[in-house]
């Protein structure tokens, strides 16, 4: 269970006018993924983030059973998934039912042409391989081997690695990640007895600022099915945010 964070500038009181240096105004977004009930974080951007100019479908993500009913035994070699230049291409669904699916990824490339956005469930993925830069539009996270990165649902991200030698283990979660209510107290806080704790987690450490217009390409899975969604402004132009609601890494080793 995430903690309050806050990065960037922010006014002193939300809900509130906050204005530019040129005397416009930043445009408030209230961020969560369960309504006004769930955890939530308050960004404000340069541009309205609401600015689209086209959509389009592109594929049908849904996996597909190679086997409808089945008892047998069988063998993952996750390390024999081949590997992709693309980081969605690269993705391939080895186990799945309603609550949650679970992938095996080898990309090589980083993400530079597109921006990729999960609106159906909260992804957690684990670097059995590989260094970079988890860069989302509330800020940098650098991650190397051994980290499980928590990306809430709806968080707009791309990934860049530092080279090609890449392995990815990728859960798609359709409820929302949270620590069990065992490891923590009535305030959220990790107990004692908890494996991991407040320390081994961290979140966003810079925000990369882009006060762009033009048109941005964000791949979007929604109800299985990828869209090409064209932004007029680039998604990453959050000046500050705060809140429980943000990208994080953490570590159990």
């Amino acid at each position: 269970m995430p903690f309050y964070q806050k990065l960037g500038k922010i006014p002193h009181k939300r809900h509130t006018t906050f204005k530019k240096e040129d005397g416009g105004l930043h445009y408030e977004q209230l961020f969560g993924t369960e309504g006004f009930s769930g955890m939530s974080s308050l960004l404000y951007h340069l541009q309205r983030p609401t600015m689209v100019k086209d959509v389009k479908q592109v594929a049908d993500l849904n996996p597909k059973a190679a086997v409808g009913h089945n008892i047998t035994s069988r063998m993952l070699q996750g390390f024999k998934v081949p590997q992709k230049e693309d980081y969605l291409d690269s993705r391939i669904s080895v186990l799945f039912n309603n609550d949650v699916h679970i992938s095996l990824a080898a990309p090589t490339k980083s993400q530079t042409e597109y921006f990729y956005k999960n609106a159906d469930a909260d992804e957690m993925i684990f670097v059995h391989r590989g260094t970079g830069t988890l860069k989302t539009l509330m800020g940098n996270l650098r991650f190397g081997y051994g980290d499980y990165l928590v990306i809430p649902r709806g968080m707009i991200y791309q990934i860049h690695f530092d080279d090609a030698d890449n392995r990815l283990f990728i859960l798609d979660s359709y409820q929302p990640i949270y620590t069990p209510k065992r490891y923590r107290n009535y305030f959220g806080q990790l107990l004692e007895h908890s494996p991991f704790c407040e320390r081994d987690m961290r979140g966003p450490e810079e925000l990369e600022v882009n006060d762009e217009k033009g048109e941005f390409i964000i791949k979007t899975k929604k109800e299985g099915i990828l869209h090409d969604v064209t932004y007029t402004s680039h998604p990453f132009d959050v000046v500050g945010w705060d809140g429980f609601n943000y990208p994080y890494a953490f570590i159990t080793m």
